[in-house]
């Protein structure tokens, strides 16, 4: 539970403040800065909408129905419709996490001064968020953009007391009846307010957010798990050698090989592999780790670039300008941040691949320098770890799967208006399976290594220290070691329970120091 504001300013905001509410329940508030901008921009709309003369958002339909033009006494009205008219989602809800982290991100471009929102909607706002009431939004329904409608849509739903709504105790509820438990009172739309609530990449955005805090554990973690399956099948660290990835200077390739090469240090399995079966090379899977992992670590280096970019923005149509100006845009098209998010969906993939195979390496006895068949205590008898290896290419062959883009597809709608789509809801969604298939196949890995390290100590070989402190961490909470096979499930599960939060790494720090 996070328990600092965050405070919502007019120039954007930070990716720790978007995880700070998402997932942390941090309480938001609107800066007095933040408040004069948002009555600023207000008395631009409200003098535009007295005018003889049609404004796009303001006294206009929307979409292709954009040419006709609202009378006063309908604009209300309007406003009402648009929000209830675009919440047209279906499928499973999605996670509160994303809800959250989608409606402070509208609320930071509402903030911005720039869409004309009042000031008293935008506390609306973040009362909600502060009240812990989370919108019912469904999986199906934005094509990434004109924003991700639907979703926002059912945002702005609740805003006005309508619709279906989770209360901070889990329970669903209609929203008006949220509200009044929390004294919160519905907001009555006006001119260009349903709009501006819909009008965003707010929802893509916010899971490309949290996909970056992810991976980037994730990835500190393929590097520890690739060190310690080198380390069990007996490899070499010399490619390892800070001076051979120096002449191919990619940041992540080097990041990566350092991660490594710390936590092996120290060893005693690694460097066999001229004894008993004498090897030149080592395997691509084991030798190549810091390549692709690093190239991985530098897509996350430009996706997060992006997403500073999109984070600093003011995501709305029209927007209204500091000279008083209202115009019509295209910012809320979603390319640029539906590129990024499937290109961590390839490279994540790509991840996965190389992860399984060292894992199938470890359990194959022809290919694993003496170890058992499938790790098992008594091969034959035992099976050992032979089934979670088809669980772990199982998870790979959805991650390859998911690795499709969904930013090279486009369905036209709203009657041709709206003519190239961006498709990135779809390419986040995506995401966010392949965040948690790779997590579980890192943690297969995980578990087959220090299987596999336990075994070359109980014959005489001395493992790294910080391999040891993984083992003594990982026993610690309750994932077993060798022996005859058991349940296998529970293990797997607690395995990956120590990957996602970050205890792999926390366990090999203070003996590495830290990790990047």
């Amino acid at each position: 539970m996070d328990t600092h504001t965050v405070v919502v300013g007019t120039s954007g905001t930070t990716a720790q403040d978007v995880i700070a509410v998402a997932r942390g329940n941090a309480r938001v508030e609107l800066s007095a800065a933040a408040v004069d901008a948002l009555a600023a921009a207000r008395e631009i709309v409200d003098a535009l909408a007295a005018e003889p003369e049609p404004v796009y958002g303001v006294s206009t339909g929307f979409g292709a129905l954009a040419s006709r033009h609202i009378g006063q006494d309908l604009r209300a009205r309007l406003q009402r419709n648009i929000v209830r008219s675009h919440a047209a989602g279906m499928g499973p809800r999605v996670e509160r996490e994303v809800v959250r982290a989608l409606m402070f991100l509208r609320l930071k471009t509402v903030a911005s001064g720039h869409t004309g929102v009042r000031p008293e909607v935008a506390r609306t706002m973040a009362d909600v968020l502060n009240a812990g009431i989370t919108p019912v939004v469904h999986e199906y329904g934005s094509l990434g953009c004109s924003g991700d409608l639907a979703p926002l849509s059912h945002c702005a739903l609740t805003l006005m007391g309508e619709g279906d709504a989770e209360g901070p105790d889990g329970t669903v509820r209609p929203a008006g009846e949220l509200l009044a438990a929390h004294g919160i009172t519905p907001v009555e739309l006006r001119e260009k307010e349903g709009l501006a609530l819909l009008n965003g990449t707010d929802g893509m955005l916010g899971m490309l957010v949290m996909a970056l805090a992810d991976l980037k554990n994730l990835y500190t973690c393929a590097d520890i798990t690739a060190a310690l399956s080198l380390e069990a099948l007996l490899g070499t660290d010399k490619v390892l050698a800070p001076e051979l990835h120096a002449i191919r200077p990619h940041p992540g390739q080097g990041v990566s090989a350092d991660n490594m090469l710390r936590v092996l240090a120290g060893s005693g399995l690694t460097g066999h592999h001229q004894d008993d079966a004498p090897r030149v090379q080592d395997a691509y899977s084991v030798r190549c780790a810091p390549q692709v992992n690093g190239a991985g670590r530098d897509t996350l280096d430009h996706a997060a670039i992006v997403a500073a970019r999109e984070l600093a923005s003011a995501v709305d149509n029209p927007v209204v300008l500091p000279d008083g100006r209202v115009e019509s845009n295209g910012n809320f098209h979603g390319a640029p941040v539906a590129y990024v998010l499937d290109f961590l969906a390839i490279v994540a993939a790509d991840l996965g691949s190389i992860t399984e195979r060292r894992t199938d390496r470890l359990l194959d006895k022809d290919r694993s320098h003496g170890l058992p068949p499938f790790l098992a205590d008594d091969a034959g008898v035992d099976s050992g770890l032979m089934i979670a290896q088809y669980t772990q290419a199982a998870l790979v062959s959805e991650m390859k799967r998911l690795a499709v883009p969904a930013s090279a597809d486009s369905i036209p709608s709203s009657a041709m208006q709206e003519d190239h789509v961006s498709m990135g809801w779809s390419a986040a969604r995506k995401l966010r399976t392949a965040v948690d298939d790779l997590a579980r196949i890192v943690a297969v890995e995980l578990y087959a290594a220090t299987r596999a390290i336990e075994l070359r100590a109980a014959g005489g070989l001395t493992p790294a220290p910080a391999s040891q402190a993984v083992i003594e961490a990982l026993r610690a909470a309750g994932v077993e070691g060798p022996g005859p096979d058991r349940f296998l499930s529970p293990d797997l599960a607690a395995a990956d329970a120590f990957v996602r939060a970050g205890k792999l790494v926390a366990a090999v720090e203070p003996v590495t120091g830290p990790l990047h």
